[in-house]
């Protein structure tokens, strides 16, 4: 088990050139891990440990231990309110006087560790999409110049190989953003979807059920149910039939003992909250991004905010207002991953080329009038 989680750790290993937010990197890497981890926690549980005992005399325990894992055991809802030990002897467990409509079935510890894997999966392809698309742009432009150990003559080589970039393709990067911030839409929708499937996976008790923990404490102590108790119980029923030796059907009423709810429960807990705050925080920068597309005068003070003390308002507007929302974009990330005094180089010469390219483009215009 270490051996395997400590391979997760190379998913989350300082990157070298930042092509992407902290939020979107908290849902493609941080998430993934985390769901994968507790796939792996739980498989183990699952298939090496005892995922379940049953108690029931007459019959091999390990047969109806195999019996009652492979096809479902169930609980009685409505004796979640009565008093155990006087009642019941369970939370959920009592007779069900032959009633299949008072009964519910749990058949979802199953497929926990494999729609845990399939959570990660999905939330890895944001990443893989954005990777595919970006196809390392921004490390060729960076060129090494996140390094500042560097000669003088190798970094203004390199300096004027990134402003003629920068100039001959000015207004060519809009995809570039736009793919970016469709990962980033996709991580949203992504969240939002896993939810109201854990919701149908669960029987339409995982949208409410971390309100429920916490509000638990608060209730009264003679009607109050554990909701950890009631979506993932502890003890529950079991029947298996067989045949007896003159042929007649027996039945055989079995109590089954769920360890491996322990585990889900606290699992589920976790993730309830961190997708709860995950989703929050991707629509925050949803709405980030959306202002800056519609307001274009805030890009400037962005540069500016994002790079203080390198680049003055009158550099960052010229080059806000002579460029499109793709080229002001690679700006501010490759703010994020070249040095400093070579970025605010960079942006100084870029402004003042596009300032020149305009005016000759007006005095040009001006002669052929």
């Amino acid at each position: 088990m270490y051996k395997l989680l400590g391979g997760l750790k190379d998913y989350l290993k300082w990157q070298e050139i930042t092509v992407d937010n902290a939020i979107f990197r908290l849902h493609n890497l941080f998430t993934t891990v985390l769901l994968l981890t507790c796939s792996l926690i739980i498989t183990a549980n699952q298939f090496v440990g005892n995922p379940i005992q049953c108690i029931v005399s007459g019959l091999p325990t390990h047969v109806i231990n195999t019996y009652c894992w492979i096809t479902s055991t169930f609980t009685m809802p409505d004796a979640f309110q009565r008093e155990v030990g006087l009642d019941v002897a369970h939370p959920g467990v009592a007779n069900d006087f032959n009633d299949e409509n008072a009964k519910k079935y749990y058949t979802y510890y199953q497929w926990v560790c494999f729609v845990l894997f399939f959570q990660a999966m999905m939330c890895y392809t944001p990443k893989w999409l954005w990777d595919a698309w970006e196809n390392n742009l921004m490390r060729t432009l960076v060129m090494g110049l996140n390094i500042g150990m560097r000669s003088e003559d190798d970094k203004n080589k390199k300096k004027k190989v990134l402003v003629d970039y920068l100039l001959k393709h000015i207004k060519r990067h809009n995809m570039y953003v736009f793919h970016y911030w469709i990962c980033e839409f996709l991580c949203f929708i992504n969240i939002i979807l896993q939810m109201y499937a854990m919701n149908a996976f669960f029987d339409g008790e995982f949208m409410s059920y971390g309100l429920k923990v916490l509000n638990f404490s608060e209730e009264n102590q003679e009607e109050r149910v554990d909701p950890m108790v009631y979506v993932f119980p502890r003890m529950t029923k079991c029947i298996f039939h067989k045949y007896g030796a003159s042929g007649t059907i027996q039945k055989h009423d079995s109590l089954c003992v769920l360890p491996l709810n322990i585990v889900n429960e606290k699992t589920y807990i976790f993730i309830w909250f961190w997708y709860m705050v995950l989703a929050a925080m991707l629509f925050g920068l949803l709405v980030y991004r959306v202002l800056i597309l519609l307001l274009p005068s805030i890009r400037p003070n962005l540069l500016v905010l994002r790079h203080r003390g390198l680049i003055s308002k009158d550099v960052a507007q010229a080059v806000s207002r002579k460029t499109e929302i793709g080229d002001w974009w690679v700006l501010y990330m490759l703010g994020r991953n070249i040095d400093p005094h070579v970025y605010r180089e960079v942006v100084g010469e870029l402004a003042k080329k596009i300032e020149t390219a305009a005016s000759n483009v007006t005095e040009s215009r001006g002669t052929s009038y």
